[in-house]
């Protein structure tokens, strides 16, 4: 009956999405309609409560403000800084100026600790450079997709402290457990560009002129105002001095002065910038709404919960079951967020999860990589739904362009799996 009531769901969210719904109406419409047909919850009551509840959180604030922070960026010199201080140095790597898309992501990741904010904000400065550039759309938005998902893995992230308090283990260690396989996975995501690159020679621009090292180190001058923000907002962080919301706040700001000192910003580029990021972060909002309407729908339906019980009962050996795994929190993505997806199973699946073997900071860095990969799944995968409001393409298209990227966080989840020292080795230096 379960498998039913899902399969009805996702066709009707398939249907809602086909015919042109905005993405998070159609998630509540969902949500409205598995409530009412399966629950005896009042569902007018619900939705309010939930929707003001998941878009009054101020922890949330940090996204508008990340989001504004990118639009500064986009419409200042700083992007195009960037890219010049970033050029001299990928210029002779194969693929070139695509790496900007996962050198970007992996350094906002450590900034901002949200996928969509990483994906939406680099996005926002590489994808209009890329193409100016010449590079072809597929590529570009494909890894950007992927590499947009390193918010969730490289420290601070949101959902390692849900997985830490849920499970009860030290959040420290998980933050230190996420360092090496993200900086991993971002290797893997550069090493496919340099394959493609090789294997489609004439769709990448022609490199420019060769410089030598002591150019190249002049031209990364132009860096210094980009690093010298990202120095404030980390620095903010992880010095204890700010929230993340708070530097968030510092980013803004810092951001403002600097495209003042050069000349860029204006009271016309300072409220476009600001119309923009409340824009996108309207739209992403209103997809966080449906998505945790949906989450409170399924929960009371007991879908999430009814299938971790199943998966408990199997007894399988851990390499199946972490294959079983796989599929079913890709499967949960289909309906929920990664942090709605680990508060509403991590309890039901700690018993298995133990019984197997599966070391506990090993199992949070592993359902973080399996969350990242449902966040570029559709029919609700966030990060394409982030894009899709920058480039206005259709989800499949985007989804598809991102396929290898998605193959290659399934090679590092078995990787992790036959390798657990990836993880677990530089928490237990902690340790020691």
């Amino acid at each position: 009956m379960d498998v039913l009531i899902a399969a009805a769901l996702i066709v009707l969210l398939l249907t809602l999405l086909a015919g042109g719904l905005w993405i998070g109406l159609s998630l509540i419409a969902v949500a409205l309609i598995g409530m009412d047909l399966f629950t005896s919850r009042p569902v007018g009551d619900s939705m309010m409560l939930t929707i003001w509840g998941s878009t009054s959180s101020w922890t949330l604030t940090a996204l508008p403000l990340f989001l504004w922070m990118g639009e500064i960026l986009f419409r200042s010199k700083l992007s195009d800084d960037m890219f010049k201080g970033l050029a001299p140095w990928l210029d002779r790597l194969p693929g070139r100026l695509l790496h900007t898309n996962v050198v970007g992501c992996t350094i906002f990741a450590a900034i901002s600790g949200s996928s969509a904010a990483t994906c939406a904000t680099i996005g926002k400065i590489t994808l209009p450079e890329l193409k100016k550039r010449g590079y072809p759309d597929d590529i570009a938005v494909g890894t950007l997709a992927g590499a947009g998902t390193l918010g969730l893995l490289i420290p601070p992230s949101i959902i390692m402290i849900v997985y830490g308090v849920a499970a009860d283990v030290s959040i420290a260690r998980l933050f230190l457990a996420g360092v090496v396989p993200g900086l991993l996975l971002g290797l893997l995501f550069m090493g496919y560009i340099v394959v493609w690159a090789l294997m489609n020679p004439d769709k990448v621009p022609a490199a420019e002129a060769s410089v030598s090292l002591g150019q190249k180190i002049y031209a990364s001058r132009h860096l210094i105002p980009v690093v010298s923000l990202i120095a404030l907002v980390l620095g903010g962080i992880y010095s204890g001095v700010a929230t993340p919301t708070e530097a968030a706040a510092l980013g803004v700001g810092g951001a403002l002065l600097l495209a003042k000192i050069e000349g860029s910003l204006n009271w016309v580029r300072f409220k476009d910038g600001l119309v923009a990021a409340c824009r996108v972060y309207c739209m992403i909002g209103l997809i966080l709404a449906g998505a945790a309407f949906l989450t409170l729908a399924m929960g009371f339906i007991g879908l999430p919960r009814h299938l971790a019980e199943f998966i408990g009962e199997l007894n399988l050996a851990p390499f199946s079951l972490m294959l079983l795994l796989v599929i079913f929190f890709i499967a949960l993505g289909c309906f929920l967020d990664g942090i709605s997806m680990v508060v509403l199973t991590i309890a039901v699946l700690l018993p298995t999860v133990q019984a197997a073997g599966f070391d506990l900071i090993w199992f949070g860095v592993f359902i973080v990589l399996v969350v990242e990969m449902a966040q570029i799944t559709p029919p609700v995968g966030f990060n394409l739904f982030v894009i899709q409001g920058l480039i206005r393409r259709e989800v499949t298209w985007i989804a598809r362009t991102a396929l290898p990227l998605f193959l290659l966080m399934m090679a590092a989840v078995l990787l992790t799996y036959f390798v657990p020292e990836i993880v677990l080795w530089l928490p237990g230096r902690m340790q020691g």
